[in-house]
């Protein structure tokens, strides 16, 4: 259909029909600055006269009232054919004249709250009820007729309207129609999607077709690699992020890791009621922990000279990060409450890529935002965020959904079913297997975890064999405790020696294979070379460690995994159960004099 070409159009009579009235009043009060006559509907019309500004009920303009409980009220041709009149053609003007339509420039509106309707937990009636029709008719009407015709779907559109309009003499251009044309076709989209996959669920079906919008939000400087580029961040239409930028530019991987590790945090606050933290690298936690205070060995293995100077949040990262430090180099942190100054001081000293948390106090926020060159990276998670019930992924063209894992892990999880010989599960016991189902939760499978004192000891994570998992995280676990060894927190480094560089050569001396051209420069961190730590003075050390825990994400195929974990001080193991040898796991157990929870749940993470 061919009309009149032109860049620029001349906002002359706007249509606002708004369920969301941020920001109403202040674009209402612009347009009417502007000469632009105001036409509106029900409450939108009510908050505009409100204001003290002139308003044209829809009714009045096209001379029929509204019906039918509302229903019908813009589905009219004097607001339709006003919307889609292509400009400068003869025969749709003279259809106008002949009809007493007049143009409608602008449109703005957004649509009914569906989705929060069917979030709230409404009935079959009510949520019909909230399907808007009229909203996406002139919403689509308005996008068709990009070319002469401005549509804003959002309160955060309304800026850039106004600065065009203030630009041009209360004209839009052609490039803003047309972008903000491409958003209101994808809300349109977006909201029908969630229409049909809601009523298909409820007739216990599954959606024939899914359409999902999103609004790109950043673009980042590349995906897991350099080479893969372009990379951007995005939010699901007619939802927020979780978070927000407080400092910073975060990478790809960065907010994968964050938005893992903080969800992690936050089931063990809500589990165990205590400040939770953990210390995330490439998507799997090198440590996660609650506040639990340091016995004193570890107060010295950790290097907190004063333990009593912390804060409980202070006291979780800590814990987490000293799980396995070598691994927590360049971390992403996640904590489970706002960030205060001591918890701040312990991640300055860190080299560490950023932290995302529930809030900042301020002079805390100051002192991570001088880290890196005022580069380290501090998100803040948003506290009233609900995730969506089911999530989205696409692989190599194949589009995947599935119910997000929604499971919370409890102290009742581990205790419901003990079917080992010896029933005897400390509160202690139960915390750190919390802990570490928690933890393993948010690791690539396979994955376990050992845990003591509240906090991780080992992770051993995307193992194909579960064996193998209890082998890496056992070999963590050793390392761990033997830092505690005398003889390694005796070691005398040189005067300036870094704090990474005492954390590497401690784990190379309890390790111990260092080879000929390694060892000047291992030796070279220390004042003096220090008396190898032997094998059977490690082995002797190790006999000490009791109180372990630990978690698996699957079953145990096969006994071997309790008898290697056996090693490692290990008296208290949580599986979800399912072997066909689970008697056999069970009797292993017993002769160990371990306790076993069967919690039910499997717990894989791809």
């Amino acid at each position: 259909v061919s009309g009149a070409a032109a860049d620029l159009c001349k906002v002359q009579r706007a249509l606002l029909s708004v369920s969301d009235k941020t920001g109403l009043v202040e674009l209402a009060t612009f347009l009417a600055g502007q000469g632009v006559e105001l036409l509106s509907t029900g409450g939108t019309a009510k908050a505009i006269r409100n204001a003290g500004l002139p308003v044209v009920d829809v009714s009045d303009h096209t001379g029929f009232p509204e019906i039918m409980d509302g229903r019908v009220k813009t589905l009219h041709p004097k607001v339709h054919g006003g919307i889609m009149a292509v400009r400068g053609n003869a025969e749709h003007e003279a259809a106008m004249a002949a009809n007493g339509i007049t143009a409608i420039d602008l449109v703005v509106l957004n649509l009914y709250a569906f989705e929060a309707t069917v979030a709230k937990g409404s009935d079959f009636n009510t949520c019909i009820e909230n399907i808007d029709i009229g909203g996406p008719s002139m919403l689509r009407s308005s996008a068709k007729n990009h070319a002469y015709v401005t549509i804003a779907t959002s309160p955060s559109q309304y800026g850039e309207l106004m600065e065009e309009m203030r630009s041009n003499e209360g004209q839009t251009t052609l490039g803003l129609r047309r972008r903000f044309a491409a958003k209101a076709f994808a809300t349109s989209a977006a909201y029908d999607s969630a229409i049909a996959t809601w009523f298909a669920g409820e007739l216990g079906d599954t959606a024939p077709v899914i359409t999902r919008g999103y609004e790109h939000q950043m673009t980042l400087k590349y995906g897991c690699n350099p080479h893969q580029k372009p990379a951007t961040i995005s939010r699901p239409l007619g939802r927020d992020l979780p978070f927000t930028v407080a400092n910073g530019t975060p990478g790809y991987i960065n907010l994968l890791d964050a938005l893992n590790a903080y969800q992690l945090v936050s089931e063990l606050k809500q589990s165990l009621g205590l400040p939770a933290a953990a210390s995330f690298k490439h998507v799997s936690p090198a440590g996660a922990a609650v506040a639990v205070p340091l016995t004193a060995e570890e107060a010295l293995a950790y290097e907190i000279p004063d333990p009593s100077a912390i804060t409980p949040l202070a006291l979780a990262y800590l814990r987490a990060r000293q799980a396995d430090p070598m691994c927590s180099f360049g971390d992403f942190a996640a904590v489970s409450d706002v960030v205060d100054v001591a918890t701040a001081q312990v991640l300055k000293k860190e080299v560490s890529d950023g932290i995302i948390a529930p809030g900042f106090e301020p002079e805390a926020l100051a002192i991570l935002a001088s880290k890196k060159g005022g580069k380290f990276i501090a998100l803040q998670a948003s506290p009233d965020f609900t995730p969506p019930a089911v999530e989205y992924r696409e692989v190599y063209g194949a589009a995947f959904s599935q119910a997000r894992n929604a499971t919370l892990v409890t102290p009742e999880t581990i205790t419901a079913d003990i079917r080992t010989a010896n029933k005897d599960v400390s509160p202690e016991a139960v915390r750190d297997l919390v802990v570490a189902s928690i933890a393993i939760k948010y690791t690539q499978s396979n994955s376990v975890a050992y845990a003591k004192n509240g906090q991780v000891v080992g992770v051993g994570a995307g193992q194909q064999s579960r064996v193998d998992c209890v082998k890496l995280a056992g070999r963590k676990v050793a390392v761990w405790h033997l830092r505690q060894h005398p003889k390694v927190m005796g070691l005398q480094f040189k005067e300036g020696s870094k704090r990474q560089d005492r954390v590497n050569a401690r784990v190379r001396y309890i390790e111990g294979d260092i080879t000929d051209a390694e060892r000047p420069i291992w030796e070279a961190n220390f004042a003096e070379a220090p008396a190898p730590l032997t094998t059977e003075e490690k082995d002797e050390f190790m006999k000490a460690l009791s109180g372990v825990s630990l978690s698996s994400d699957a079953f145990f195929p096969f006994r071997d995994s309790i008898d290697h974990a056996s090693r490692f001080g290990v008296q208290y193991v949580a599986q979800a159960g399912g072997s066909a040898k689970d008697d056999q796991v069970v009797e292993a157990c017993n002769e160990y004099g371990m306790a076993m929870g069967f919690t039910g749940l499997r717990l894989f993470h791809h």
